[in-house]
């Protein structure tokens, strides 16, 4: 699966960001086709395990991710079709990675405003360097009463 929404990926950025009708439908055929594979591989627990135990099954680590690649297959592959959307979500992951080492290092926020403050610089920052702009000339800006170009 990997290797496959990888190569899904090349060729989206290879045609610009989006793919065409035909082509995303050959790239949904694929996926279904390797979900199938998948399904034979890697089959959902066996009723007769259950053992009297009311509840779900307890399932593999492979078979949770083939089982939300499955329901949740047109978020998966909304890259595929949406520019906006990127293939990763790594910046969003990055940009709260600092608000949970914050949290993680003093326990927690003093107060509500305190953690209004840090988003609000955090989110000042990160919007900078995405558009560029260094962490240090951001600051040194904010310090002087000015604001980068891009904010106008």
């Amino acid at each position: 699966m990997k290797v496959w929404l990888e190569k899904a990926n090349k060729a989206v950025n290879q045609d610009g960001g989006e793919l065409n009708q035909e082509t995303a439908k050959q790239f949904w055929l694929e996926y279904r086709k390797l979900l199938s594979e998948a399904e034979i591989e890697c089959p959902p627990p066996d009723e007769k395990e259950r053992n009297g135990k009311r509840g779900r099954l307890k399932r593999s680590k492979s078979r949770n991710l083939l089982e939300r690649l499955i329901k949740y297959d047109e978020d998966t592959l909304r890259f595929m079709e949406n520019a906006e959307v990127p293939f990763t979500n790594n910046q969003g992951e990055r940009d709260i990675r600092m608000t949970k080492v914050q949290q993680k290092i003093s326990g927690a926020f003093r107060s509500l405003d305190g953690a209004k403050m840090f988003c609000r610089i955090r989110g000042y920052l990160s919007t900078c360097k995405k558009q560029g702009v260094t962490s240090g000339y951001a600051m040194e800006l904010l310090f002087k009463g000015k604001l980068p170009d891009f904010i106008s």
